[in-house]
């Protein structure tokens, strides 16, 4: 079994679907789960279209809705040329709409919101079964991720649920060879549609690859593999062709947006590879992610927007028992993770990604310490084998950043990764600094 997760943009657009329709179908492919995102800006035109209902303005709603469904009955026709398919077709996009529609005349609920943001897959893996089946004649097995994708009351996903209920999922189908199901979709643990949030669709391929114990899960983008620095800002990046699991985690959660950041995990837990492909050339080799590390001390950078860094000081720091548990504690109980973290004797300093309890988190810091806010840092990442950076390649990092005011650095907690704070209005010319000293021979 393997797992081919197509994004967005991979299914844009009618000649889009087509074109994924023929990789689908390689020759040299074993059995296989396709794993579909929404039609690239399906999701926000939904998002969208739940914050107008959200404020009461059904008529703004409506129009949306209808702006949405004049775009997919044009793809669906484009798309399935015989008149009888593009109809039938067109008749359950329809049933699609008119259970959006008929929120309206509800009170608005986060539960109402959830399902509008559902039907983007919903709709992607409609038109590509009915393409891939209908015109193309060929055998593909359409399943509701709904059946089998659930989080537990944790709202994590529910590793085992899954491996049960799609191991009973794909039972009748002993003889088929593709299945066509959403990413981003679940149930949760009431059994109401959920999902795993934005960029969710990777996290499904990963677990469904290990709810299957795939051979490999394959994550299809528009770009060749995950490049060696943000190709949006930096001229001449190239892609990395081989990252061990917990290279491609960091890179991920600090900023690269080729991948989920949580969708390495799953795979790393069972062994399964991950390969990261260009639908737009699929010939590429891409980026294999798996267990194996290579020498390379610094193999790649990346850089994740708006951090906000505490530094937090007493006078009663110096040798006081529990002062950091007293700062800790504070960060848990208003469920906002820490990214970063260096200490003086007098001084804690540390980054948080989410300043929504902000406020709460400041007023009970400064019942006993002195607090400062620095907002609109940057956290610029540098990932690889540091274990074997016997030929000063940290000291060519920071070299570049000469130039550079640094706000922190952590340095050594980790063996893949240097997390340097900078200034966002510096992030640019770190990115490309660091490409000048750590790349370019």
């Amino acid at each position: 079994m393997k797992i081919l997760k197509f994004g967005g943009t991979s299914v844009g657009s009618a000649q889009r679907m087509r074109e994924v329709a023929e990789l689908i179908h390689a020759p040299h492919l074993q059995r296989r789960i396709v794993v579909l995102s929404a039609m690239s800006g399906t999701t926000n035109a939904l998002v969208e279209i739940a914050g107008l209902l959200h404020v009461g303005n059904v008529t703004g709603a409506t129009a949306n809705l209808g702006a949405l469904r004049q775009r997919y009955h044009a793809v669906a026709q484009e798309l399935l040329p015989e008149p009888a398919v593009a109809a039938e077709a067109i008749e359950h996009l329809d049933q699609r709409f008119q259970a959006i529609l008929d929120l309206a005349s509800e009170p608005y609920s986060a539960a109402a919101e959830r399902v509008i943001l559902a039907q983007g897959e919903l709709l992607s893996t409609l038109l590509m079964h009915r393409y891939v089946t209908r015109i193309l004649g060929r055998p593909a097995v359409l399943l509701s991720a709904l059946d089998f994708m659930r989080l537990d009351a944790d709202d994590e996903p529910d590793a085992a649920y899954i491996r049960e209920h799609l191991a009973a999922t794909l039972a009748p189908y002993a003889a088929e060879q593709l299945f066509i199901t959403q990413g981003y979709i679940c149930r949760n643990i009431q059994g109401e549609i959920d999902n795993l949030k934005r960029g969710g669709s990777d996290y499904s391929a990963s677990l469904i690859g290990a709810a299957a114990d795939a051979e490999e899960i394959q994550i299809w983008t528009d770009i060749d593999g995950l490049h060696n620095n943000d190709p949006r800002i930096v001229k001449g990046t190239y892609p990395i062709r081989e990252l061990s699991f917990d290279e491609a985690a960091e890179l991920a959660y600090f900023g690269a947006k080729i991948l989920h950041p949580s969708s390495v995990l799953p795979a790393r837990q069972h062994g399964i590879p991950v390969r990261l492909l260009n639908t737009m050339q699929p010939e590429a080799p891409g980026t294999l992610i798996s267990a194996k590390t290579g020498a390379e001390a610094i193999k790649a950078v990346a850089a994740k927007d708006g951090i906000t860094a505490i530094n937090v000081k007493s006078s009663r720091m110096l040798l006081a028992h529990g002062f950091l548990r007293t700062i800790f504690e504070v960060f848990e109980r208003y469920r906002t993770s820490i990214d970063m973290i260096t200490t003086s004797e007098v001084a804690v300093s540390l980054t948080i990604d989410d300043a929504t309890r902000l406020p709460l988190i400041l007023e009970e810091l400064q019942r006993f310490a002195n607090v400062e806010v620095d907002e609109n840092q940057t956290i610029i990442c540098l990932v690889g084998n540091l274990e074997q950076d016997a030929h000063g390649a940290a000291n060519r990092a920071f070299a570049a950043l000469k130039d550079i005011a640094v706000r922190m650095i952590s340095y050594g907690g980790s063996p893949n990764n240097i997390s340097i704070l900078v200034h966002t209005n510096d992030k640019v010319r770190a990115l490309q600094a660091l490409n000048a000293g750590l790349f370019q021979r």
